[in-house]
C-alpha cells in the first residue's frame, strides 16, 4: 500500500463513519474509493467490514459513557438480524458489479417517503418525547423486520443504516438519540459474523481495512457525540441531506 492511499482511506474513513452514524451511506465512500484503488468489488465488500467493525466499537463506547444504553434490548434485536446477516455475507462473497446501486436508490427514496408521511401525519408528541420503551406488538415488528435488516448489512452493508432508522423509529416508536444508539449495536453485533464469513471465503487487504477503521473511528466518535448533543432535529436534516445527495449519485452518476 503506498502512502498516499492510507491518507485517502483514513480521509474517507472519517467523513464515513460520521455519516454511518448520524444516519448512514458511508458505505458508499469507503467502497468506492477501494474500487478507485483497483481492489476486486467482493473484496472491497469484506475489507469494508474491518473499518465498520472498529467504527461501532468506537460509537457504542461513546453513547455509553454519555448514559445511554440499553443493552438487552440492543442485543435482542442484533440477535434477530444474525440469521440474515449470515446468509447475507455468504452470497456477498459470491456477488460482484455495480447493479445494486439503483436499488439502493429505491430503498433510499422509499425511506424518504416514509419519514415524510410520519412528518405528515404527527400530531403527538415530539420525537424527543417518545417512550425508551415499545410496546410489545412494536417489539415484535421490530424483531422480525431486523431478520431483513440483517441480510442487507451482510450482503452488501452500503445503506444499512437507511434501512434500520426506519425500523427502529417509525416502526418501534424511538426517539433519533436512541435509534443512533440501539443501530450502532446491532451493526456491531452482526458484523462480527459477517466479517468472520468474508475472512473465511475472500482475501481482504488489512492494511486497506486497518487505514480505514482509523477514519472510521474518529468520525464514528464524532457521529456519537453530536448525535447526543444536537438530538433528533439535527440528525433528521443530516438524514434527509444524505438521503438526497446519495439517491442523485446511483441513479444519475
Amino acid at each position: 500500500m503506498e502512502l498516499w492511499h492510507g491518507a485517502l482511506l483514513t480521509a474517507v474513513g472519517v467523513l464515513a463513519g460520521f455519516l454511518n452514524v448520524m444516519a448512514g451511506g458511508g458505505s458508499l465512500l469507503t467502497v468506492p474509493a477501494m474500487l478507485f484503488l483497483g481492489v476486486p468489488g467482493p473484496v472491497a465488500n469484506g475489507t469494508n467490514r474491518i473499518a465498520i467493525l472498529f467504527q461501532n466499537i468506537t460509537a457504542v463506547a461513546t453513547f455509553f459513557r454519555k448514559g445511554y444504553s440499553d443493552f438487552a434490548l440492543s442485543f435482542s434485536l442484533a440477535l434477530a438480524a444474525l440469521p440474515g446477516a449470515i446468509l447475507g455475507a455468504f452470497i456477498g462473497t459470491r456477488f460482484g458489479g455495480e447493479w445494486f446501486e439503483r436499488l439502493i436508490a429505491l430503498v433510499m427514496i422509499a425511506v424518504m417517503v416514509l419519514m415524510a408521511l410520519e412528518e405528515r401525519g404527527k400530531n403527538d408528541a415530539k420525537p424527543q418525547e417518545r417512550p425508551s420503551s415499545p410496546s410489545k406488538s412494536r417489539l415484535i415488528w421490530g424483531h422480525a423486520l431486523m431478520v431483513g435488516a440483517g441480510f442487507w448489512g451482510g450482503f452488501i452493508q452500503i445503506g444499512i443504516g437507511f434501512i434500520l432508522m426506519p425500523i427502529l423509529h417509525r416502526v418501534m416508536g424511538l426517539d433519533l438519540v436512541r435509534v443512533n444508539m440501539h443501530k450502532v449495536f446491532i451493526i456491531l453485533v452482526y458484523t462480527i459474523a459477517a466479517l468472520s464469513i468474508f475472512i473465511w471465503q475472500v482475501e481482504l487487504i488489512w492494511l486497506y481495512g486497518i487505514a480505514l477503521a482509523v477514519g472510521n473511528s474518529i468520525g464514528g466518535w464524532l457521529g456519537a457525540r453530536v448525535t447526543i448533543e444536537q438530538g433528533d432535529k439535527w440528525i433528521k436534516r443530516v438524514f434527509n441531506a444524505v438521503l438526497v445527495v446519495l439517491i442523485v449519485r446511483l441513479l444519475f452518476f
